[in-house]
């Protein structure tokens, strides 16, 4: 039995490993690591990391990020620059258009008001 897994019977003291003490069928225990720590496990502990590791660490991280989000950021800057040309465009061609269709209906009322003689002017009798 290990350390770690050891429990103590609350209602008739019985060490076991258990979900139920084998003696008394209870569920109640406590496990034996709140009164007796248990050792590490490894023969030796891990050695404290370098402090150059670390630095290392986060050049790797930053290089992994960082392409990624200036990708995202190109990515969207020249998609924005897409949807404001095109809106530019078509702001564009409906003001040539409006343009083109106000010429053609001035036309006639131009020639109309300035005597034209390709149309005779019609005028009323008082």
């Amino acid at each position: 039995m290990q350390l770690k897994t050891a429990r103590l019977c609350l209602d008739c003291s019985e060490l076991h490993d258990a979900q139920q003490c084998p003696v008394c069928a209870s569920e109640s225990f406590a496990y034996i690591t709140r009164w007796v720590p248990a050792p590490e496990r490894r023969a030796h502990p891990r050695p404290a990391p370098v402090p150059e590791a670390a630095t290392y660490r986060r050049l790797i991280v930053a290089d992994a990020l960082g392409p990624k989000a200036a990708r995202l950021l190109r990515r969207g800057a020249v998609g924005l620059a897409a949807v404001s040309l095109a809106r530019w465009v078509w702001r564009q061609s409906r003001e040539s258009k409006k343009a083109a269709h106000k010429s053609d209906a001035q036309e006639p009322l131009k020639a109309v008001s300035e005597g034209s003689p390709s149309r005779p002017t019609l005028r009323r009798k008082r």
